[in-house]
């Protein structure tokens, strides 16, 4: 399909909205990127957002009125968005920008007394919801949150999810579905709860020990659980459990209820109980359910802290698939410098090369997420997604960047290294090592305990802020246990954003660290690895706290300029490059090896 029938089709498809909200009385309509459980990534069925705006980005909000249409994106897209928005009629929002309304003040600002807000109730999260009733009433706006527009416009619909659920053995989870549950039931006595509506997917799989396949890449099975003080119930699409699968629930006295039916339950609770729930996962529309006859207690699901924390079985399963993991990179580094220039070799086939790596390693299951390969310029777009229509040729000049990861029988990673594949500007080499400067000085933090990701960012962004460059986005985010690659609640952020939590830094807790360069038009450098927070020594001043790494791929020497390091930066880099050449050279040829012994400066 062209640019031009693309443009069109969008154009259509917004008419067609626009004549359902006359129909049904809205008058500004709100498409998020969500399914029902306000996940990060969805399934194909849940696309609505880019079926009617093409933008293909992971965050992403569309609001439509009749003589117009807005998209609100973050910093990850901006240069995506435009590309792809270009020519459809709607606006491009840059959130965080400097005079850019929220869509919360651009639809107070704009939308007049009595009018009504119209969006699917079911792919909203409460405390959204609840946000937008409480600044719109002022102007007596109603919302409406009943209406899926789109189930009439969007004919050739993607069929909803629903794969194969399988069982995590407890050699792999480290702990037991009953010592969860009976944690989470103990969590829910302190805040004196009746009963608990977890709706988070990953969640739900690490309370039960089980995986699913509904979403790209994140194994995750489309359910809901409802746990009170004697039952625990797991709604899910029967048609989904092999009989395995029902018997092991059975085991641990796990009610099983077909998915839909969740909505029925949470009617028949009977009236002046409390429910727990997490109003950033929870949908509005079962969030408005639980509060008709009971009293909601809107407090973070204890499953993502107990989560987020790694137990010991976890942990060493994750320094060894981590270390395989990184062996595959290195391998594919060394292949990629010795075949540009010599072979054809696109943003695609390099990706695809990568991937056969990760397919060789025992414990593989999936990628963690769709491979990022961006050559030069495409590289500044941070989410860039290359196809085979659009690839564009890897040739011996210039920077590629791949942020990839995979799933395994014992962990997930995520790790981006930029490589030079040919002749680069000095500019490049000076972004490149203050990058890579960055994520050094992050590497060696040593902090004490209480501190959250907000006091550990300028760690990473000092060395770039002094010469007034920024990177629009954290510095890092959780990442799941054969789970979704972005886990919460922990991350490193610097900036303070309204309804944007924080959490303090537990040990046993994972986080990326990817600083990063990106000059439209030009280059992008992000380097990435995966780190693990551990206690150091506890003294009169209280717990200190450092990182362990856990990814062992070389930095690329050929961009670094010391002149722009500290002495201690320096070292540093030193200690990290031989540390990836004693962990990862015994598992190389014996090419690969002297390359790396080379690359590494050993």
């Amino acid at each position: 399909m062209t640019k031009q029938m693309e443009r069109a089709w969008i154009k259509e498809r917004l008419q067609s909205l626009r004549e359902k909200m006359r129909e049904n009385g809205i008058d500004y309509y709100m498409i998020p990127t969500a399914d029902f459980h306000n996940s990060e990534y969805v399934s194909d069925y849940f696309k609505v957002r880019e079926f009617f705006s093409n933008f293909s980005g992971s965050n992403g909000t569309l609001v439509v009125w009749q003589e117009g249409a807005g998209l609100w994106t973050d910093g990850r897209y901006f240069i995506q968005a435009e590309k792809e928005l270009e020519g459809t009629g709607i606006k491009l929002f840059r959130m965080l920008d400097d005079g850019v309304p929220t869509i919360k003040e651009f639809l107070a600002d704009n939308m007049k007394n009595g009018q009504v807000l119209g969006f699917d109730g079911r792919v909203l999260s409460a405390r959204e919801g609840k946000g937008f009733e409480n600044v719109l009433a002022s102007k007596k706006i109603s919302v409406r949150y009943d209406k899926d527009l789109a189930e009439q416009i969007w004919l050739d619909r993607p069929s909803f999810p629903s794969g194969n659920v399988t069982v995590l053995e407890e050699k792999y989870a480290g702990e037991s579905i009953d010592s969860k549950i009976s944690r989470v039931r103990e969590k829910m006595k302190e805040d004196d709860a009746d009963g608990f509506l977890l709706t988070k997917l990953d969640d739900i799989m690490w309370l039960f020990n089980i995986r699913g396949c509904d979403v790209e890449c994140n194994p995750v099975a489309m359910s809901y659980a409802y746990l009170s003080k004697e039952e625990t119930i797991l709604f899910i699409q029967e048609k989904a459990l092999q009989e395995s699968v029902k018997k092991y629930l059975s085991e641990h006295q796990i009610q099983v209820r077909e998915y839909q039916t969740v909505t029925e339950y949470l009617k028949e609770i009977p009236e002046g109980g409390r429910i727990l729930l997490d109003n950033r996962y929870c949908s509005y529309a079962l969030f408005k359910l639980a509060g008709e006859k009971n009293t909601v207690v809107e407090k973070k699901n204890p499953t993502e802290l107990m989560k987020a924390v790694k137990n010991p079985v976890e942990l060493e399963n994750m320094e060894k698939v981590y270390l395989k993991d990184s062996v595959a990179v290195t391998k594919f580094i060394y292949w990629l410098k010795k075949n540009v220039g010599k072979q054809r070799i696109t943003e695609v086939t390099a990706a695809d090369y990568l991937e056969k790596l990760r397919r060789s390693i025992p414990e593989f299951l999936d990628l963690s997420f769709p491979t990022i390969a961006g050559y030069k310029a495409n590289a500044a777009m941070m989410h860039y997604e290359a196809t085979q229509d659009n690839a564009a040729e890897v040739k011996a000049e210039g920077l590629l960047l791949v942020d990839s990861g995979g799933q395994y029988l014992g962990g997930t990673t995520d790790v981006t290294r930029t490589i030079v594949v040919g002749p680069i500007s000095d500019e490049i080499k000076r972004h490149y090592t203050l990058v890579a400067a960055g994520m050094l000085e992050m590497t060696n933090a040593r902090w004490l305990y209480g501190c959250t990701g907000r006091n550990l960012d300028i760690l990473a962004r000092k060395p770039l802020w002094d010469i007034g460059l920024d990177y629009k986005c954290g510095t890092g985010h959780g990442v799941g246990y054969i789970l979704n690659v972005h886990e919460g609640p922990q991350g490193l952020r610097w900036r303070y954003v309204e309804g944007v939590d924080e959490a303090v830094i537990e040990a046993g807790m994972d986080v990326t660290n990817e600083p990063g360069v990106y000059v439209e038009g030009s280059h992008g450098i992000r380097i990435e690895n995966v780190m693990v927070a551990v206690n150091d020594e506890k003294n009169e001043y209280g717990q200190f706290m450092h990182f362990d790494t856990l990814t062992w791929a070389p930095i690329d020497m050929g961009a670094i300029d010391e002149k722009y390091l500290t002495d201690e930066q320096k070292k540093m880099l030193a200690a990290y490059q031989r540390k990836v050449y004693e962990k990862v050279s015994p598992y190389l040829t014996e090419d690969e090896a002297k390359w790396l012994k080379e690359e590494t400066c050993i």
